[in-house]
């Protein structure tokens, strides 16, 4: 299948976000086209075809022939059963990026048994991949001074510092990669600290993306769009909404199923960042919900006041433009 065929298969209904001038002259600095294909929060512990919908993504993968693959968290606990997945996803690229997420350290594990068997050297981290610059954040650090229990939200001061100078020093284009939200629903406890920095260097960043939250939506906030892309598996509705999509099979090995409302196919997109029109293309990979929608066991999770539905079976094309 050519590329421009497998483009199209990601492809739903446009939505356009207007991309700030001042970022424009720094994406102008690359000379082609950067592809990247993105999956995240796969849960592959939770799910019982984890396997299969990551396997689904890497085959999408090699018809669209990215410049890079990334996989933003929640991807699979370092247990031995879970190796050969890992594998699967380092193999399937020369250029791969990992994001660690708050449930890569579940059942006991440590952040630097996630790194070994993930194959990375550090918890945060920067990429260039053809005159784009990465930099990856880990939100799971301790030490917030809002922290009211539960999951580490946080990036601390040695990130922190580390990010601004390392925005500070480069003169291209960037893109800031997270699991947990720098802006938006659930944002990190320092999100106005982090995004202060951000909108300081609005001329290089071009986006910020995170998995994390399992919903499709993007909000802009200083001069800098925060992408929330959806997750390649489920939507996460709690104990007190509990049921089955699946056998009572499957359900009785994967006890955590009941509270989700699963995709029935793997989410996944691309992100396309085309310096000659000045634009980022989101592609679209659509689903649809296995059993009930989280709407209809919670109608509060409706969309209200006529704005999109965040909470969709999928990751809606935009174009991220000048326009």
């Amino acid at each position: 299948m050519k590329r421009r065929s497998a483009l199209k298969m990601l492809s739903t209904g446009v939505v356009s976000i207007a991309l700030p001038q001042e970022v424009l002259a720094k994406l102008g600095k690359i000379n082609r086209v950067v592809r990247l294909g993105v999956i995240t929060d796969l849960h592959h512990d939770i799910m019982h075809d984890g396997h299969k919908r990551l396997a689904t993504f890497l085959e999408e993968m090699k018809k669209i022939r990215p410049d890079a693959i990334l996989q933003m968290g929640d991807f699979a606990i370092p247990k031995k059963e879970s190796q050969g997945l890992v594998d699967d996803f380092n193999r399937a690229h020369d250029t791969v990026m990992h994001v660690i997420g708050n449930h890569d350290t579940d059942l006991g594990y440590s952040t630097e048994q996630v790194l070994k068997a993930w194959g990375i050297e550090n918890r945060y981290y920067h990429k260039d991949v053809d005159g784009l610059r990465f930099f990856v954040l880990d939100g799971n650090d301790k030490g917030s001074p809002t922290h009211k229990g539960g999951y580490a939200n946080y990036v601390g001061s040695e990130q922190l510092e580390w990010l601004e100078t390392g925005l500070k020093q480069y003169d291209g284009p960037c893109v800031i990669v997270s699991h947990q939200p720098l802006g938006g629903p659930d944002a990190v406890d320092n999100a106005a600290d982090i995004q202060k920095i951000l909108s300081s260097h609005k001329d290089k960043v071009v986006i910020a993306i995170n998995g994390h939250t399992h919903i499709d939506y993007v909000v802009k906030l200083g001069g800098i769009h925060y992408l929330h892309i959806n997750s390649a598996s489920y939507y996460w509705v709690g104990g007190k909404y509990r049921h089955e999509s699946y056998s009572k099979k499957v359900h009785a090995q994967y006890h955590h199923l009941a509270s989700t409302c699963p995709y029935k196919d793997a989410v996944f997109t691309t992100l396309e960042f085309d310096s000659h029109s000045g634009v980022v293309k989101v592609g679209g990979k659509m689903s649809e919900w296995v059993g009930k929608s989280p709407q209809q066991l919670d109608p509060s999770k409706a969309a209200k006041n006529g704005e999109d539905d965040m909470i969709v079976p999928g990751v809606r094309r935009r174009v991220v433009s000048k326009v």
